[in-house]
């Protein structure tokens, strides 16, 4: 192409389309790192890594972390009404007692309490990838706690976790049990033996 041979309306035009090409291509990066920062602040790093890392890459990873959130949208979760509350929190003083004298089982039954109180508040509960993924949406910061606690108690069904393990699974239960049922005092109350 002969510049000398250009007129000043097609260097203006040539200009410009490169201009809006240079500007679309920064709001394309700007808007991708946005949808970034977002997803990582509302899932946390461990959660938005492991999406990624499951996704193959950060489109798939961010595009699945999106889904979960449309997801969960269309569940029509509620908070527990003050009657549950109270049974949840009863049912949870029991399972730490029973901790001393039985840690597996306390630790089997902290799972089964938190998957009842995830269905009473209309948590779908078949599968506990898909449990894990929806929780994650609304409690980020605890959802790595109740992954270790899973796969503890996973352990103990093999007969291979340690009292300390048992313990520390206790811990990590309380911490989304606190977080679902929205009473932080009842897990550090007068029972607690974890």
């Amino acid at each position: 192409m002969n510049m000398a041979a250009l007129s000043t309306q097609q260097i203006i035009l040539i200009s410009a389309i490169a201009v809006v090409m240079i500007a679309g291509i920064a709001a394309f990066f700007a808007l991708r790192k946005r949808r970034t920062t977002k997803l990582r602040a509302q899932f946390g790093g461990s959660e938005y890594d492991r999406a990624l890392a499951a996704g193959g890459g950060r489109s798939h990873g961010e595009a699945g972390l999106e889904k979960r959130q449309d997801r969960v949208e269309a569940l029509h979760l509620h908070p527990l009404a003050a009657g549950d509350k109270a049974r949840f929190a009863d049912s949870w003083r029991s399972v730490q007692g029973r901790f001393v004298d039985g840690p597996g089982g306390a630790v089997t039954e902290a799972d089964q309490l938190l998957r009842d109180v995830m269905s009473t508040r209309g948590y779908p509960v078949s599968d506990f990838e898909q449990r894990a993924a929806d929780v994650s949406v609304d409690h980020p910061l605890v959802i790595e706690n109740y992954r270790r606690a899973h796969d503890i108690a996973v352990l103990q069904g093999h007969g291979q976790a340690s009292t300390e393990d048992l313990r520390q699974a206790m811990i990590h239960y309380r911490t989304l049990f606190e977080e679902l049922v929205g009473e932080p005092e009842i897990a550090r109350g007068r029972t607690a033996t974890a």
